[in-house]
């Protein structure tokens, strides 16, 4: 029998999260792999586990009680693709999951991904189209902070890597810190993995399987020792076309039979499911409730009406993502959670840029999920749920494509998209949405995060976990 989840065995990024105001990912390839397993055992003992976030957590909230200023702070994770794993000696494919041996970017045509109209390759930045063995991640207080414990980490590994791609994120500043950069509060719905903390949401916490490897709930049987407390991370690199997107609202302005109402920002909230605060859309339909947004205990604690889009449009993004009460939430819901780790990266839009309604500086989402189930998690998400116009399943009208991420997904995926009942004055009626994405994927890759004694005592030693065998 399996022993339980110890928080001193799982990287802390997964759970409860890293704290963080900047954050660097770096990936990297490996250029010698029996010195480099020599360095990896000497990170290790840098490597944040949960354990360790959860004492920072306590010393961070002392230390606002008696200060003004943020306290100086780095953490670091590690995680490697299938290519990575197959350089350090292990078969990838026994972790037993397709997208993360095939890697990102075969699945990006499926995802709906831009291709090239010349070589029907993905549209992505340079650096995601060559091989990438791994992502060391450094959270922080600051840039200065996440450079700083970069570079120790970086040191420690020397000339045993090779740098492919820097990317750096930072939160918003001042009141709009945890809002992406459309505006809307970002992150609040993860689920609260069981046995790990409590569940204050209202929304039931997932079996620590469909987190973790090998653990109950995880949809896949036999995969090897390794795998144990691991999680596969999905990243991608989210481009936000912020102005454009601003401008379409403004231009398609619902009009409702209050005059108060904003009606840009009550199309936003539609196309979203929340307003900018996080209140849900079900629960408030006309009017933002930034103190129902504020109560963990309350701003998920709601279900959607499964005859209805009259408070929350079918294709509403967190419907997509999360269609509590138009599917059974146990056996329909619960195995596709994932929790998300994202941070924004760019500058906040220039007056030039809202004046011509056009992006000119790169900004979005450095998107980051955990899940033990690509398939189930982050692919199914996409491919299952966002993409089809016709989920949510069993409508008297078709929902259309999730109006943020959704995409079409046909011979170059750059068709036009359209969802179902965005004005709710006449929730039978169509809205366009054109061939604007406002969301743009410009690459990404699959990793698998593995536990710290796999990490000290497999991949760092290059040894086999005592007993060995499957999960």
């Amino acid at each position: 029998m399996t022993s339980p989840i110890e928080l001193k065995n799982i990287q802390g990024d997964i759970v409860p999260g890293l704290p963080k105001k900047a954050q660097s990912f770096f990936f990297f390839k490996i250029e010698n792999v029996d010195d480099f397993r020599s360095k990896l055992h000497k990170l290790v003992p840098l490597i944040t586990t949960a354990e360790n976030v959860s004492a920072s957590h306590e010393v961070i909230r002392q230390h606002r009680q008696s200060h003004t200023s943020l306290l100086s702070v780095a953490f670091l994770n590690i995680a490697f693709s299938a290519k990575g794993l197959a350089k350090l000696g292990f078969n990838p494919a026994e972790a037993k999951d397709d997208g993360f041996t095939n890697g990102q970017f075969a699945d990006a045509k499926e995802l709906g991904d831009d291709l090239k109209q010349s070589s029907n390759d993905p549209d992505w930045v340079p650096g995601f189209k060559e091989k990438i063995d791994g992502v060391i991640l450094v959270a922080g207080d600051s840039q200065h902070s996440v450079h700083n414990h970069l570079n120790k980490a970086v040191a420690v590994l020397g000339k045993t890597i090779k740098e492919v791609l820097n990317l750096f994120g930072h939160v918003r500043p001042g009141k709009e810190e945890g809002h992406e950069h459309f505006g809307f509060e970002d992150g609040i719905s993860n689920p609260v993995v069981k046995g790990l903390a409590e569940d204050l949401s209202g929304q039931g916490p997932v079996e620590p399987g469909v987190i973790f490897c090998g653990r109950n709930g995880d949809s896949v049987t036999g995969r090897p020792s390794w795998a144990l407390d691991g999680s596969f991370l999905a990243f991608r690199l989210l481009q936000q076309l912020v102005p454009e997107f601003d401008q379409f609202l403004s231009q398609n302005a619902l009009k409702v039979g209050d005059p108060t109402v904003n009606g840009a920002e009550l199309l936003g909230a539609r196309l979203t499911g929340r307003w900018k605060s996080g209140a849900p859309i079900a629960v408030t339909p006309l009017r933002d409730d930034p103190a129902l947004a504020a109560d963990p205990q309350r701003r998920n604690k709601f279900q959607f009406d499964p005859s209805s889009q009259e408070a929350c449009p079918f294709a509403a993004h967190v419907r997509k993502m999360n269609p509590r009460g138009d599917i059974p939430q146990t056996t329909g819901i619960n195995p596709h959670r994932v929790i998300r780790r994202g941070i924004q990266y760019g500058p906040e839009v220039s007056t030039k840029e809202r004046a011509n309604n056009r992006t000119e500086k790169d900004r979005g989402l450095l998107f980051v999920s955990y899940q033990s189930s690509l398939k189930d998690g982050f692919q199914f998400l996409q491919k299952s749920w966002a993409n089809p116009t016709t989920f949510p399943p069993g409508k008297t009208q078709q929902p259309g494509q999730d109006p943020l991420i959704g995409q079409v997904v046909d011979v170059d995926n750059q068709g036009a998209r359209s969802m179902s009942g965005a004005d709710p004055g006449n929730a039978a009626s169509n809205l366009d949405l054109g061939f604007q994405k406002w969301v743009v994927a410009k690459g990404g890759e699959y990793f698998f995060s593995p536990s710290i004694p796999v990490l000290r005592d497999v991949f760092a030693a290059g040894f086999t976990i005592q007993g060995g065998g499957e999960l």
